[in-house]
């Protein structure tokens, strides 16, 4: 029996903080492979950082061969400055991926949560939780940054929708979600 594999590379892009995970799909079932983050916050140069983002993202893929790019797309803020250094930050880790022919794909932060979570709107550490338990990650394993399980939840939902790619799920509940997807829910 032919086992089918394909690797997903997942980031939450940041000025600061980058979060990334590691997805490998075999036979349809999702695996972690890795996850964490880069620390930006130590170099004072803007371009320093946008430098050190595309040298990991680079290293990653080399480290991992990611088979595709799922990145979550800045959202929009008050502060354009922010969102302008954000936006930097995905070009330039989309860019890394363009250099190696990965294609790439783009979530916004709502699709992703309700991908992970049924809430488009659920906080960080329910979107962790719900990663932890879907993937069986043991909790000593758990990031204490936030940012690598957000950049795993970019891989999981791109998981996600390429499984399904042409049934929209819609929920009118939690109830309603659970109903669907009683592989994703513990009970």
């Amino acid at each position: 029996m032919i086992q089918k594999e394909r690797i997903i590379m997942g980031i939450d892009p940041g000025t600061q903080v980058m979060g990334y995970g590691i997805l490998r799909v075999v036979n349809n079932k999702p695996e972690l492979l890795a996850m964490g983050v880069l620390q930006l916050n130590k170099y004072d140069d803007h371009y320093l950082r946008l430098r050190r983002i595309f040298e990991r993202v680079i290293g990653i893929i080399e480290e991992y061969l990611p088979d595709e790019l799922a990145i979550e797309a800045p959202f929009f803020g008050k502060n354009v400055q922010s969102m302008l250094k954000l936006g930097r930050a995905q070009g330039v880790a989309m860019a890394a991926a363009l250099s190696r022919d990965i294609p790439i794909f783009e979530y916004a932060p709502l699709k992703i949560k309700m991908a992970i979570t049924g809430n488009g709107k659920a906080a960080k550490e329910q979107v962790a939780y719900m990663l932890q338990q879907m993937l069986k990650i043991p909790a000593d394993d758990m990031p204490k940054q936030l940012d690598a399980t957000d950049g795993l939840a970019a891989a999981v939902c791109h998981y996600f929708e390429t499984n399904n790619p042409r049934q929209e799920k819609k929920f009118t509940s939690w109830k309603d979600y659970m109903h669907k997807n009683p592989g994703k829910v513990k009970k």
